[in-house]
């Protein structure tokens, strides 16, 4: 694997506020207290209880009996999206696009899609789209970062990456704040990612999620150990105990 992640700038002094591969997310859907009687919730309100419980095709049915805006056309469409009709979320984001043409999150949400396809030259102009009106989103960020290691362009995804994590360093794991909708990345795009971002953690001194990406980095193919020796992004990461057991454990292999 040639040397093609880009050193980064110094992350330490990271903000934390708010992409497997990096899984490619939408907008969530808010989630209704699990309390609440649906007999009380608008058509809306009973569609987001049943996305927080993974009904998403009963979803689809209560979101359309809602007036019909920007926001309900994207939330029928991340239901179609996890239930992999990307023709049908494409469709309904695009709706959502109609009325209102500026929603960062439907733009977001529609690069997904592309993405899903491949077509990654079409996510990123609309990952970047969506980046220009939310500057502040990681998640968007990390989308526009994955889907420029898929077109094998790794010094702008490395780029994208550093701006995801200086917005929150737990978007690349934390599950929680969107929904994951898988891409299609290679094995060595994995690698990479993983050893770019086991670089990040690194520099800010956060060693075991370093050690936890570069350990994906080895399972996903990456073979050149010279670098990881040689690496001055890791330099401080070589001295603990948790990087000698990884390197012992994969000698052993």
């Amino acid at each position: 694997m040639k040397n093609r992640c880009v050193a980064a700038v110094s992350v330490a002094a990271a903000v934390v506020l708010l992409a497997s591969p990096l899984c490619v997310r939408a907008e969530s859907v808010p989630q209704t207290p699990a309390n609440t009687s649906s007999q009380n919730l608008s058509p809306e309100e009973r569609g987001d209880l049943l996305m927080a419980h993974q009904q998403y095709a009963a979803a689809i049915d209560a979101y359309r009996l809602a007036p019909k805006d920007a926001v309900v056309w994207n939330k029928i469409g991340i239901a179609y999206h996890h239930l992999a009709a990307i023709d049908e979320a494409r469709r309904d984001y695009e709706r959502a696009l109609l009325i209102r043409p500026d929603y960062p999150e439907a733009i977001n949400n529609l690069g997904a899609t592309y993405f899903a396809e491949r077509n990654y030259k079409k996510a990123i102009r609309l990952y970047r789209n969506a980046l220009r009106l939310m500057p502040n989103s990681a998640v968007i960020a990390a989308n526009l970062g994955t889907a420029y290691f898929a077109r094998g362009k790794y010094r702008q995804g490395i780029a994208a990456y550093r701006m995801a994590f200086g917005l929150d360093p737990d978007v690349f794991d934390n599950m929680n704040i969107l929904p994951a909708i898988p891409g299609t990345t290679t094995a060595e795009d994995r690698a990479r990612q993983d050893y770019c971002l086991a670089e990040l953690f690194a520099q800010a001194g956060m060693e075991d999620r370093a050690i936890e990406f570069l350990r994906q980095a080895f399972n996903d193919g990456f073979t050149d150990r010279n670098r990881v020796m040689q690496d001055a992004l890791l330099a401080n990461l070589r001295s603990t105990a948790q990087f000698a057991q990884l390197m012992a454990e994969q000698k052993q292999h």
